[in-house]
């Protein structure tokens, strides 16, 4: 009698313990977005529990989510666009740029001569 309320003891217990497990894995990404700041963190709490229900298709997808945002640096896109005094050897490239411009313009009228007399 006492072997039958044991395995019940020990079945309790595993299931309890699974139980628990699973909730603690489906919250890891509501715990890394609260840890960073995350603006979304309550989104990907909710979206924690309703993984659960979807069988846990969503889960990956919120531990990414998760962890795009970081408090120092935003989402990752702190960099400005340069402007064309940051980018190096940008005199160069304009000067190159007006004499094919130059160029062109001068050996267009011929072009268009060319196409007329055939």
């Amino acid at each position: 009698m006492f072997l039958n309320y044991f395995a019940l003891g020990v079945l309790i217990f595993v299931f309890l313990v699974l139980f628990y497990g699973i909730i603690a894995i489906h919250d890891i990404p509501y715990n890394m977005a609260k840890k960073r700041n995350h603006p979304h963190a309550d989104a990907i709490h909710t979206a924690g529990w309703i993984s659960l229900f979807t069988l846990h298709a969503i889960w990956p997808f919120l531990w990414i989510w998760a962890t795009l945002y970081r408090e120092d640096r935003g989402w990752g896109m702190q960099n400005p666009i340069a402007t064309p005094d940051d980018v190096p050897g940008m005199d160069a490239l304009t000067q190159r740029v007006a004499e094919l411009e130059h160029k062109l313009a001068a050996a267009q009228p011929v072009a268009d001569k060319n196409t007329l007399e055939h």
